[in-house]
């Protein structure tokens, strides 16, 4: 909990993170030794360098207090101007009323506080110019200025150094930011495949990279065709025991029709219901197979669900319908099957039923209502799983069912990148059906 805020302030995205692994060492780096060696070093030239011209500003000062006369004064200042190679002004120029440095002069304080304490009477100095030193020095003749080169105080202002560093660093981040993207791409294209198999598409993956990374792909491309050999193995199994059962229910109809009405009525009933359970298999196993991705209009897909509806004689209802028209990739036979089941139920136990369509930018939602008994919500979880009936919480006059009408809506939405979600109709009271499809 302590560091929460810095896990919540951390980049999402693996190049906005692999980036900030590269830069962050580097300017800590960078820094580092700047300020720890670099600033060191020219502090310690810099005061040696001061110590030097304290000396000679002291023997100036010496000079100018021990002349005898005006004229002997001049000579003294010209000889040592000359000799030290310093410019000398008598009388003095106004001082400013303070040390005047510049703010990015890294050694600038070091050079002022240097020269304050190994020579007396320092009154101002001046760095404004980043070549000279402008000095104003106390004598018993009264102020003197002298000016002398500023590289004989201290050494040249890393600057340069501390470019080249920052270029170099911006150079060594951009190669290795290079290669880190040539391992983070294969990653990319696993988690693309990945998140199109979780839309029910199957793209072309070839694992590539670093080891590890090829092995996780490796191991993506096992765990899908594993998935695919199970899906149609299921499919397979209940497509064959669906398909070999009718042949006997139909032998059963045709014997059962040659006994007198009233006897084989209740025989007839109990294979129309087995019939019926049997279009419930074969309906699951074409859950996630059958027709392919194609693009779709969710609004025209509605609109043949209503017609559908409206021929059939149903009371179903048009209700809240948003967002704009076009082509959405999605399996329009199953979609179809889905909101057809949903219907179906939601008219076998409720009198009205009504459908909407939201369509976002990363979303289409189609909703189904009704005015039944609904789904407690404790039990909505456990509806949506293959062959479970909760007929107990519902219409009993309604008929039995064979238990896989939301779980083969479920299973469409899943192979869509979607969702099932079941809740309580506001509008009509019943059960809320939302199917979710990912686009």
């Amino acid at each position: 909990m302590t560091f929460s805020w810095l896990k919540n302030a951390m980049p999402r995205q693996l190049y906005a993170r692999a980036a900030l692994i590269l830069i962050l060492p580097v300017v800590l780096l960078q820094v580092l030794v700047s300020v720890v060696f670099i600033q060191r070093h020219f502090d310690g030239v810099t005061q040696s360098m001061t110590r030097a011209m304290s000396i000679e500003l002291q023997y100036l000062q010496d000079q100018v207090n021990t002349a005898p006369d005006a004229a002997a004064l001049d000579t003294r200042l010209a000889r040592i101007s000359d000799g030290l190679e310093m410019e000398i002004t008598f009388p003095a120029t106004p001082a400013p009323s303070e040390d005047v440095k510049p703010f990015l002069d890294l050694t600038g304080g070091t050079v002022i506080e240097a020269l304050r304490t190994r020579v007396d009477g320092v009154e101002r100095v001046s760095l404004d110019d980043r070549r000279l030193v402008r000095l104003w020095l106390e004598t018993d003749a009264g102020p003197i200025e002298t000016t002398f080169r500023r590289s004989r105080v201290s050494a040249s202002n890393p600057h340069q150094l501390l470019v080249i560093m920052v270029v170099f660093g911006f150079l060594m981040t951009a190669i290795a930011y290079v290669f880190l993207r040539n391992q983070l791409r294969p990653i990319k294209r696993m988690a693309d495949a990945a998140s199109a198999y979780g839309k029910g598409r199957i793209v072309d993956f070839n694992p590539t990279g670093a080891v590890e990374v090829r092995a996780a792909g490796m191991a993506f491309l096992d765990m899908r065709n594993r998935i695919e050999r199970q899906t149609q193995s299921r499919t397979l199994m209940l497509s064959g025991v669906s398909h070999d059962l009718r042949t006997p229910l139909t032998r059963m109809r045709l014997g059962l029709s040659l006994l007198p009405e009233d006897d084989a009525a209740p025989l007839i009933q109990d294979v129309e219901e087995m019939q019926h359970l049997v279009d419930g298999f074969l309906d699951f196993a074409r859950s996630d197979a059958g027709d392919t991705l194609e693009p779709t209009d969710p609004h025209v897909l509605l609109d043949e669900v209503l017609a559908a509806a409206k021929r059939m004689g149903h009371d179903l209802r048009v209700a809240e319908v948003t967002g704009a028209g076009g082509s959405i990739a999605m399996r329009p036979m199953a979609v179809r099957r889905a909101l057809d089941n949903l219907i179906g139920n939601a008219l076998r136990y409720g009198d009205r039923a009504m459908i909407g369509l939201a369509v976002t930018d990363r979303t289409v939602r189609f909703t189904v209502e009704d005015d039944g008994p609904g789904i407690p919500e404790d039990q909505r979880e456990e509806a949506m799983r293959p062959f479970v009936r909760l007929d107990q919480s519902r219409n009993q006059d309604a008929g039995s069912g064979v238990g896989l009408g939301l779980s083969i809506v479920a299973d469409i939405a899943r192979t869509h990148g979607g969702m099932l979600r079941l809740g309580e109709s506001a509008a009509l009271g019943g059960l809320k059906a939302e199917l979710v499809l990912a686009r």
